[in-house]
């Protein structure tokens, strides 16, 4: 059976906020005696222990599972950089400012990689007053359509969800340079 959290985790992360275990055991109300067990193997932490445990070490649920901690290497934040992930069973669209990992439907959701706009997705864009308006030649279709448009600028972000038998069409507030996005539910994201 392999273990859902590891010994070598914990006391790798309670060495590292200075703590002994006996300092551990009194946070999450145990024994020191449990605390040793689970950092030598010879016991596991309780299920509902976990989040306890997570918070004491400062670490998410996930990072004392996998034994990896992971940081934040986004730090300026700019939606530029942003990425969309999408649940090919239900549709359901996730915009994150950097890198995730996130699942939907019982799928793990890999980020999209928009391509430039070919001549079957072609993006037009012009400029009406304040706004700019988007429009796709493109079915739409149950089976093929255009699922959303997205305006994505270094400080916002703009989407209009999309539903088969609508014209694949959008006007968003115009906000400086901006990369607009649209996502065919079967040939994946393009950009312009």
């Amino acid at each position: 059976m392999t273990n859902y959290v590891t010994g070598n985790t914990i006391k790798t992360l309670r060495e590292k906020k200075g703590y002994t275990q006996r300092q551990l055991a009194d946070i999450l109300c145990v024994s020191d005696k449990a605390v040793s067990k689970w950092e030598t193997q010879k016991g596991l932490p309780d299920i509902s222990l976990l989040e306890p445990l997570a918070a004491a070490l400062c670490v998410s649920i996930a990072e004392l599972l996998s034994g990896e901690c992971i940081i934040n290497a986004n730090k300026a934040g700019n939606l530029a950089r942003s990425g969309f992930y999408v649940c090919p069973v239900c549709g359901n669209v996730i915009f994150s400012v950097g890198k995730g990992s996130f699942s939907c439907c019982g799928v793990s959701l890999p980020q999209l990689e928009a391509e430039e706009a070919d001549l079957q997705h072609a993006i037009k864009i012009e400029n009406v007053e304040n706004e700019i308006y988007v429009t796709l030649d493109h079915p739409m279709e149950k089976t093929h359509y255009i699922s959303f448009i997205a305006c994505v600028t270094s400080d916002k972000i703009q989407l209009q969800k999309m539903y088969p038998e609508q014209n694949s069409e959008a006007r968003f507030f115009k906000r400086g340079r901006a990369t607009i996005y649209a996502f065919c539910n079967r040939h994946g994201i393009f950009k312009k």
